[in-house]
């Protein structure tokens, strides 16, 4: 069963780096905090967090820190060799 690559090379991790995964699921519930602080933003949510919209700004620092995971991932990427092939003797 061949891949295409050459055995002993290397390339990027790509989508199985965790760092994407990470700034995946991060940057999805931020997203989805900065649609909810956006819509909710009635006075009952505001007085919860002492009148500031908690759920805006949380969004807002989970989205930059998704990417700044997403730039770290593809400024520094993971290096994986594929492994050489068992010969058959």
């Amino acid at each position: 069963m061949s891949t295409g690559k050459q055995p002993g090379t290397k390339q990027a991790a790509g989508a199985f780096d965790v760092r994407n995964v990470i700034a995946g699921l991060i940057g999805f519930y931020g997203v989805v905090l900065v649609i909810v602080g956006i819509v909710d933003r009635s006075e009952e949510a505001l007085a919860k967090a002492g009148g500031v919209n908690a759920n805006l700004w949380a969004g807002i620092a989970m989205v930059a820190v998704a990417v700044g995971f997403a730039l770290w991932s593809r400024m520094r990427p993971i290096v994986v060799e594929t492994p050489e092939e068992p010969r058959e003797d």
